[in-house]
């Protein structure tokens, strides 16, 4: 029995029906809302509190005004929560409050500011050619055929 607590310890009930609640709710969401202004919904994440009364449900909108979709989940928030207990099957459905997931949105502006940084390197050293380049090898290069500058008189030295 002792095997079975560190387990729940690891990974504890409140996380396994946070789990649970995602995957439900995306379901219930794609099935039972009809509302033009949610666009295509994904829920990132759902954190749920230890005693289950409360679930934060993070999420991200795709062809949606994130405002409008925020409006549009608050207001089906308590619609949603009696189908999402039964679906669970859990004696009391925790309160669900919709957070917009700014993670995915952060991502996005600091890739596209690491991309403009790298482009505009790239700019600035145009002409200049690339310290790897293959010319620059060549003249380091001992065995390169082109070079036939080996010193003869050490190949008649009698003691070789």
């Amino acid at each position: 029995m002792t095997t079975r607590s560190r387990s729940n310890r690891a990974f504890p009930r409140h996380r396994r029906v946070g789990q649970q609640i995602q995957r439900a709710l995306s379901d219930l969401i794609r099935r039972e809302i009809r509302d033009p202004r949610l666009g295509m919904v994904t829920l990132t994440e759902v954190r749920v509190t230890s005693d289950l009364s409360y679930a934060t449900i993070y999420y991200s909108v795709l062809n949606a005004k994130p405002e409008e979709a925020h409006e549009v989940l608050q207001s089906v928030a308590e619609i949603l929560r009696g189908p999402l207990g039964r679906a669970l099957q859990l004696r009391h459905a925790p309160e669900l409050r919709f957070v917009p997931d700014e993670l995915i949105e952060g991502g996005a502006r600091l890739s596209a500011l690491i991309n403009k940084a790298v482009s505009q390197d790239v700019s600035r050293h145009i002409d200049e050619p690339p310290e790897d380049s293959p010319e620059d090898s060549r003249d380091d290069s001992p065995d390169d055929p082109q070079d036939d500058s080996v010193d003869q008189s050490d190949n008649d030295d009698p003691k070789r």
